[in-house]
């Protein structure tokens, strides 16, 4: 049974948090028949991936009440109570659902207090490590609910707080009210956007980061191809994704062979690889790395160690600077 060398876990934020440098993403776990679902999944598979990440070194997970409409949290729970570990559990609230499963949103105080009490629940916890706002939405009331989850601090529900998809003028906002802990937000070698103000903005303020879809949601695993995406369940949602869609899609696998390269030498997948690149940026705290299977996450287990060189750095760098999407 592998555990991470404590040299190499990170601080998050200002918290006393120590991460893991990849953790488990509970998105895809969620299953099938909802609007952002990635088609069928087996509950059993869930399981065994959870526990094998736990097994080699990952020591956090991060779900939401949304994914699968309360089903990830559900399956999280089963997996850490039959594991010997017991890992940080991160949660998201803001994203809502009715009965006939379509998605609103609310960040009313009422409303996000009954959201912890419901993840509460159903992760069989007591305290929730890190409880995040999903999505800024309704705009309008991110103060509010934001002054919820710090309420709901003070009560021990939750240990630290923060947010995800959040812009820098959202942030100050919030900063007003209550100290950030972390923001997640997507970031990988083609989702480039938040190096402008919003990471440099983290490290100025203090604001740990976990980046989610480090390898575009499965884009740059290496086991992608133009057959397989074509394949994709209906309610797959990456078949309505730009990157997974031609102009895009070729050059995006041309993409995975350079990272493919860069892997052999090491015996790593391209997905490593990917995931490398994006913990190269001083901002990056962690990243979450999303896996279906235990097979899955022994490819992707050694993100836990694996970093690029400057060189091979400036190399994937100099690709992305001539092959800019059109």
């Amino acid at each position: 049974m592998a555990t991470i060398n404590a040299s190499s876990l990170r601080t998050l934020g200002n918290s006393d948090l120590q991460l893991s440098p990849i953790g488990f993403g509970a998105w895809a776990i969620g299953g099938g028949d909802w609007q952002y679902a990635w088609g069928p999944q087996d509950d059993k598979e869930s399981i065994a991936a959870i526990q094998c990440a736990l097994d080699l070194g990952m020591n956090w997970i991060d779900t939401a009440a949304v994914y699968g409409l309360g089903h990830s949290e559900e399956v999280v729970a089963r997996a850490v109570k039959g594991s010997g570990h017991r890992p940080y559990i991160f949660t998201k609230c803001s994203l809502r659902w009715r009965e006939g499963r379509s998605i609103y949103n609310s960040l009313k105080a009422p409303s996000v207090a009954e959201e912890l009490e419901m993840s509460l629940r159903r992760l069989q916890v007591e305290t929730i490590d890190l409880y995040q706002i999903h999505w800024p939405n309704p705009e309008g009331e991110i103060e509010e609910g934001w002054e919820a989850l710090a309420r709901l601090r003070e009560q021990g529900k939750i240990r630290w707080i923060g947010v995800s998809n959040f812009s820098v003028e959202q942030m100050k906002r919030l900063q007003k009210i209550a100290p950030i802990t972390s923001l997640q937000p997507p970031y990988s070698m083609l989702r480039r956007a938040i190096e402008q103000q919003i990471l440099p903005f983290a490290q100025e303020n203090g604001i740990g980061v976990i980046n989610y879809s480090p390898m575009l949601s499965g884009m740059l695993t290496g086991k992608m191809t133009s057959e397989r995406i074509a394949a994709m369940p209906a309610d797959d949602w990456r078949r309505n994704n730009v990157e997974f869609k031609e102009p895009r899609l070729s050059r995006n696998l041309r993409l995975v062979e350079l990272l493919r390269e860069v892997g052999h030498a090491y015996g790593i997948t391209p997905g490593v690889a990917a995931v490398a690149w994006t913990l190269h940026h001083p901002a990056i705290t962690a990243a979450i790395v999303g896996s279906r299977s235990a097979k899955q996450v022994q490819e992707l287990a050694p993100a836990l160690a694996f970093r690029l060189s400057e060189e091979e750095f400036a190399k994937i760098n100099r690709f992305l600077a001539a092959n800019v999407a059109g």
